[in-house]
């Protein structure tokens, strides 16, 4: 089971409301035309396909911010798998506040599960070889929180969360400062005030960058073999230099078709980034009239 997520830390109750609100859960029309209000329905909320589970606690804030109520009792946890036909979660109260949250909650809980499982299967094609799956910046807008959190819930662990975290320095960087060259004159002058990672996308601009302090070297759109000898290269220059030890990330065009051929000896990290541009929603539906006694 994943580590618990406390909801309150964050700005994300204010968020659940305003998807209610987009929603227009205070004026259901379908509700008020067949006279569906406070009486008691209880139900579940049910797997329609494997998955790894993230956002109960979205779920029932939205349930409870819909009527309070509202009893919402998970049945599993944040970070665990559940099989097709599982019950995820059982419901029981009003009638009206659990249907009028029903959408909304449903969507954050797909949406992050979604997240979860693909970054589980994404740890497991690299299971036994010490790689580590990262996250990145590429997250849908005012949902970077929840899916940082959904990627740790499938085992990955998070790049910088935004800007200020540390310096990633990447092409168009390089293009803004007049070339990979000047980057590397920089550093020799001017320490970086954070933990800087530079963006390598070629062994020519690696070799210059040897000795750079550095804390961490991305290796972008390399090809298996060419990480490979990226490697060699890092590994050569520390016998002599022993304090160069920059951890090394790949990054760019890894699938997880491919994603075993990249986890080679040396790589510390490979950052995916559909994990949450490009994550399918967990099928989850809630069923009311189901038993959840």
């Amino acid at each position: 089971m994943g580590d618990s997520f406390d909801i309150e830390t964050g700005d994300f109750r204010d968020l659940v409301e305003q998807a209610l609100e987009e929603d227009g859960f205070r004026d259901d029309a379908t509700c008020e035309y067949l006279g569906i209000g406070e009486g008691i329905l209880s139900g579940a909320v049910i797997a329609g396909s494997p998955g790894v589970v993230a956002g109960l606690d979205i779920a029932r804030i939205a349930f409870e911010i819909a009527d309070s109520a509202v009893e919402f009792n998970a049945v599993v946890g944040d970070g665990d798998a559940v099989g097709d036909g599982d019950a995820v979660a059982k419901l029981r109260g009003p009638g009206l506040g659990i249907l009028v949250a029903e959408r909304v909650a449903l969507n954050f809980l797909q949406q992050l599960s979604g997240v979860a499982t693909l970054t589980a299967a994404f740890v497991s094609a690299v299971k036994g070889t010490g790689v580590k799956i990262l996250d990145t910046r590429k997250t849908t807008p005012l949902l970077r929180g929840l899916e940082k959190y959904a990627v740790r819930m499938g085992g990955g662990e998070n790049h910088r969360y935004n800007l200020s975290d540390m310096l990633l320095v990447k092409e168009n960087h390089f293009r803004a400062i007049g070339g990979s060259g000047a980057l590397v004159e920089m550093l020799k002058s001017k320490k970086p005030p954070l933990a800087i990672e530079v963006e390598v996308d070629s062994m020519s601009f690696l070799k210059d960058l040897l000795g750079s302090p550095i804390n961490r070297i991305m290796l972008d759109n390399f090809s298996p073999e060419e990480v490979t000898q990226a490697v060699q290269h890092i590994t050569d220059y520390r016998i002599k230099h022993s304090e160069f030890r920059p951890e090394i990330e790949v990054s760019g065009g890894v699938t997880l078709e491919t994603i075993r051929d990249f986890a080679l000896p040396g790589v510390d990290y490979i950052s995916i980034g559909a994990l949450t541009h490009s994550a399918p929603a967990l099928d989850l539906s809630l069923e009311v009239g189901v038993n959840s006694s």
